[in-house]
């Protein structure tokens, strides 16, 4: 889990090749946060806002990615997510789908000896965003790391 500019992110994969929900909070007197809001003549804390809209974000492992804001999703349904993506960690049906919203679906799969699991995830922006649907296949990550992520990021959201 890491924290985005102060909110709570989960990020599924590695450094290349990821998903990652967050929910970004702006630091007003962060010294670039302040330039950005003179540059758009608003004031620092009507350009951070109230930190409360969550967002996708990805990257395909060649460099490419991209994002989109979720205006909609609430925390509960991203406590919901990490929920459900935790209790199926242990593969006891085998592999297995897990969704967030009409935008990403998770098919996790166990990998080989060591513990560690796969993803391949389906993004779906919402109407009007970009890209079209698109598949990304997340390089196998260590299970037992992906596990205290997903308790870290529950607990940053209390």
């Amino acid at each position: 889990m890491s924290t985005a500019m102060g909110g709570p992110a989960l990020f599924i994969g590695t450094d290349t090749a990821y998903v990652a929900v967050l929910r970004p909070r702006l630091d007003p007197a962060d010294p670039e946060v302040r330039e950005a809001a003179g540059q758009a003549g608003v004031t620092p804390e009507e350009f951070a806002g109230p930190g409360n809209v969550w967002a996708l974000m990805w990257e395909d492992g060649t460099g490419e990615g991209g994002g989109f804001e979720l205006p909609g999703m609430r925390d509960a349904e991203a406590e919901d997510f990490a929920d459900r993506l935790l209790a199926e960690l242990s593969f006891d049906t085998g592999p297995f789908l897990v969704g967030a919203g009409q935008v990403l679906r998770l098919q996790g799969y166990p990998g080989q000896a060591g513990g560690g699991c796969r993803f391949v995830s389906t993004i779906t922006p919402p109407e009007g965003e970009e890209p079209s649907p698109l598949t990304l296949e997340i390089p196998p990550v260590d299970t037992d790391a992906l596990r205290a992520d997903l308790e870290d990021f529950r607990g940053s959201l209390a």
